[in-house]
């Protein structure tokens, strides 16, 4: 007799009430808290501040938003920041005026302290000449007291350095810097202080002002297929590949210097450092204004970055810890490493030295034009910010075998190349790195470049330059609260907005601030937090909601009044 499996008629989709399987089919009431507040723009980890009225002695706790840039942490943050770097990208690309205005003249108060700071460097000047050291002395005092009144006066940065500096600086290594003999020459001109692109004229006499987006990639270590894999693993390059990933921010720099200098003006520009496929790391630009195509190859084809390290071969050092003379040794031999300044030292005093690596741009620049008008501009923004919430591992998904191998190759020469001066792993090549201690742990150095979520992209893959919207990200944030303050206030109507009364300039803020502790008494669960938080969103976005709907109603009440009229009502 042979027993059937097949499920009976009607019995297959359901299961049985009451049993396991159909509980689990029920959301749980947290998960549903955590996905509504995530769907409203609610910050999923808020740190609480406590903060006391100085004058009555109340206290409250209150939720700010961790920040997150990654989605892997808190998504609505992370949706959030990636919506103010597009509304920076935006309003930066096609500008048509420059973003930063000269400052305004000194007034004649800030004028007269700069004139006693010279007077009194003058006497400081004297009295040195004439060994009179009790005299330099209360000048010296005297210098304190007016550079602290032109601080306070307004001023921006420093009137001189200091006569008595309190720490050495050590000596900066000077490097030439005549070009490499096998790196094409590149034009030099006198940059221009303007930021915006040229105008161009349309043969029915229209004028606009195009502007471009541009990427950059790294040169080939050896054949990959489409999933990025390489094709012969054992000949892929992969200790260029990690210097290169740690070098790219630098070559980045130099090429917008080289960039600028080769066309005459301040090109400015917006975008972000993502990894490729094959992880190795790729930039997308926007650029205001707009550059020949040639010129971009050619200054791209040219710019280079050497690293003046000391030779890394490969990690053959077993190095220990040497308690009594407080220095690291060789294991096999028990002399002392090499420290970081004779390693530094030898590489001077060699005149045929070579850099420890170069690391150059490949032969891949794609740029196109794009105008103002154009309906590809957010798409192309969006193209941009693709990945900047992702960690450089997440930005492609990893699925095959072949994939995880190389990510895992990638990751183990990054852990044992050296991020900085200081990076723990110069002792596994016989080097003490810059100030050394018994702490450093070779091979297992805390720098971010060499955790497997980076890919060696340690930092700053935002790229946006200083004089690109004219304004910071704090900015902007208010400007977005301002635009929805105004949208509700004339919707609402003067009345209906409150008014916080603000104290005046220079009076100190009765109220003080602190961290609290979640295990604080006086701080709610997460859950409660959460909750509060999400209704407020929902008040705010029904509110907002509806102006949008009134102010809308108001722009069509005001569009039939100009066509009825011919005049704006």
């Amino acid at each position: 007799m042979t027993l059937t499996t097949e499920p009976l008629p009607g019995l297959a989709d359901e299961p049985r009430p009451g049993s396991r399987a159909a509980r689990m089919l029920i959301p749980l009431a947290a998960n549903v808290v955590k996905d509504m507040a995530a769907e409203y723009g609610v910050c999923l980890r808020p740190v609480g501040l406590r903060r006391t009225d100085l004058a009555t002695g109340q206290t409250e706790i209150i939720d700010v938003p961790c920040g997150a840039t990654r989605e892997d942490k808190c998504p609505p943050c992370a949706k959030r920041a990636r919506r103010l770097r597009k509304t920076q990208i935006r309003e930066g690309w096609h500008r048509t005026d420059e973003p930063a205005p000269g400052p305004q003249p000194a007034t004649e108060g800030q004028r007269a302290l700069i004139s006693l700071r010279a007077h009194l460097e003058h006497y400081r000047d004297q009295a040195v000449r004439a060994s009179e050291w009790d005299q330099v002395e209360e000048i010296d005092d005297a210098i304190r007291e007016v550079e602290e009144a032109i601080a306070t006066e307004g001023l921006r940065g420093t009137v001189a350095p200091p006569h008595r500096v309190d720490h050495v600086t050590e000596p900066k290594r000077q490097r030439s810097t005549r070009r490499r003999q096998d790196a094409p020459a590149l034009p030099r001109q006198k940059v221009q202080p303007r930021t915006v692109g040229r105008v161009y004229t349309a043969p029915d006499g229209t004028e606009y002002r195009p502007s471009m987006w541009l990427t950059v990639t790294l040169d080939s270590y050896g054949p990959v297929r489409p999933d990025g894999s390489p094709v012969d693993p054992t000949t892929y390059d992969y200790r260029r590949a990690a210097l290169d990933a740690i070098a790219f921010p630098r070559l980045l720099d130099r090429f917008w210097q080289n960039l600028r200098r080769c066309v005459g003006w301040n090109v400015q520009y917006a975008g972000c450092v993502e990894p490729q496929r094959r992880l190795a790391p790729h930039a997308h630009f926007a650029i205001r204004g707009t550059l020949p195509r040639a010129v971009l190859r050619e200054v791209a084809a040219a710019t280079y970055h050497q690293v003046w390290w000391p030779k890394i071969d490969a990690p053959t050092c077993r190095p220990v810890w040497d308690s009594d003379a407080e220095t690291w040794c060789d294991a096999e031999t028990g002399l002392p490493l090499t420290t970081w300044d004779e390693a530094l030292d030898a590489i001077d005093a060699d005149p045929d030295a070579e850099p420890a690596h170069v690391i150059r741009f490949g032969t891949h620049v794609h740029a196109e034009g794009v105008t103002a008008d154009d309906k590809n501009v957010d798409r192309t923004i969006g193209y941009i910010t693709k990945y900047i919430t992702k960690s450089a591992a997440d930005c492609h998904a990893i699925t095959t075998d072949r994939q995880r191998d190389h990510l895992e190759r990638f990751w183990q020469e990054l852990r044992v190349i050296p991020c900085s001066d200081r990076c723990a792993n110069w002792l596994l090549y016989g080097i003490q790195p810059k100030k050394a201690h018994g702490k450093l742990r070779p091979g297992n150095c805390k720098g971010r470049v060499h955790q497997r979520s980076t890919l060696g992209i340690g930092g700053r893959r935002i790229l946006v330059s200083r004089d690109w919207s004219g304004k910071t990200l704090a900015d902007h944030r208010y400007d977005a609260r301002a635009w929805v303050r105004a949208l509700l206030g004339a919707s609402a109507g003067v009345d209906q907005v409150p008014v916080v009364d603000e104290p005046e300039p220079g009076t100190p803020v009765p109220v003080a601030w602190e961290l609290a502790r979640p295990n604080d008494p006086d701080m709610p669960p997460m859950r409660h937090r959460l909750l509060r938080a999400l209704a407020q969103r929902i008040q705010w976005r029904n509110a907002l909601n509806a102006a949008k709907d009134r102010a809308a109603q108001y722009d069509g009440n005001t569009t039939e009044a100009t066509d009825n009229h011919g005049v704006k009502g």
